[in-house]
């Protein structure tokens, strides 16, 4: 076993996996395959699963990994690799040369990401490919495997490849709707404490929604009060949150009186469990705004979130109609002269 991984790896691949999981166990099922056959069928209980296949070539990829979890005892162990988008990049010579490469990385990503998504295109790609070599991001594959019942303990760059160790620690969530499209629709807390879904443009890979909390974990939060570090934002989302386009969205949830132009910033269950319990209290009291009062009070987004709220709840308490078309009217001010921008 130990010979099989270092010769599909190296040596210092097989000892990174050996400081999480017994190796030599007989529990142990190494395995180099893209069929999740070779995972069920295998006899007796399994406490460590180490695939040496690219989940790249992988067509059924959830399910293949709901099988392991299926098979793998409770907090067992399951490592894979993958090759990365920018690995990816790197790999091929095409990637070295300006110009050429943009357009054939974007008619790449077209084929890749758009034509498996698509009813009628959909067949000519699994036609061509098979579902094999696969565009996929880092984000991408840690949110599946979130959502497929593991917890990542953590991964390893080696030759191109990533290798990503997990724990199993709960059943999939078999979640046949997880964010793919262009339009992502966020769960958020709204009045009385409603989950609403908050309609933005998504500038995270997919499955990205599964890493908040690990990103958390590991990053904590930046200056502007944004998780650090975040690997799950795409380059075309960090531009679109430049300038605050993928915010536009939101205004299907104030067409649907979910939300208003101005209020207390739509958050995640994860981070409106951070406030102070009476602030808590009163953001349920109202409905959240599409522009946050930090905007407003050109505060940083980490104070925005707490003291700058607080000066707006406590002004909307005594003057409920003026402070919104004040605070609205700085916002305007606070944009339009880039005293302030998005993250």
């Amino acid at each position: 076993m130990k010979d099989l991984i270092i010769q599909k790896t190296s040596l210092e691949v097989y000892e990174y996996f050996s400081s999480f999981a017994e190796m030599e166990s007989p529990e142990t099922l190494v395995v180099s395959t893209t069929n999740d056959f070779n995972i069920l069928n295998h006899i007796g209980e399994i406490k460590v699963v180490v695939n040496l296949s690219r989940v790249n070539d992988i067509r059924y990829l959830n399910k293949f990994f709901e099988s392991v979890n299926f098979k793998l005892k409770k907090n067992g162990r399951f490592i894979c690799c993958l090759e990365t988008f920018s690995a990816r990049k790197e790999r091929k010579s095409i990637g070295k040369i300006p110009i050429l490469r943009n357009i054939y990385f974007g008619v790449e990503f077209i084929f890749m990401r758009v034509f498996p998504k698509v009813a009628g295109l959909k067949k000519i790609y699994f036609l061509l490919t098979r579902g094999r070599n696969r565009v996929l991001s880092k984000a991408e594959v840690l949110g599946r495997l979130v959502s497929c019942g593991f917890e990542i303990d953590g991964y390893y760059s080696f030759n191109g490849l990533l290798y990503v160790i997990t724990k199993k620690i709960k059943a999939p969530e078999f979640n046949m709707n997880a964010s793919y499209g262009p339009l992502y629709k966020m769960p958020r807390i709204g009045k009385n404490g409603k989950i609403i879904g908050v309609y933005k443009f998504r500038t995270m890979h997919p499955y990205a929604e599964y890493l908040q909390s690990y990103v958390l974990k590991n990053n904590g939060y930046n200056e502007k009060g944004k998780p650090a570090d975040d690997f799950r934002l795409t380059p075309w989302g960090k531009f679109l949150r430049k300038y605050w386009l993928d915010e536009l969205p939101q205004l299907i949830n104030v067409f649907k009186g979910e939300m208003s132009i101005i209020g207390v910033r739509p958050i995640s269950e994860t981070r409106f469990n951070e406030f102070p319990n009476e602030l808590q209290e009163k953001r349920k009291k109202i409905k959240p705004g599409c522009i946050p009062p930090y905007v407003s009070l050109n505060m940083p987004d980490d104070l925005g979130n707490i003291e700058a709220e607080r000066i707006y709840l406590e002004s909307l308490e005594k003057n409920p109609f003026t402070t919104k078309i004040k605070f609205f009217f700085m916002a305007l001010y606070n944009i339009f002269t880039n005293k302030i921008r998005s993250a």
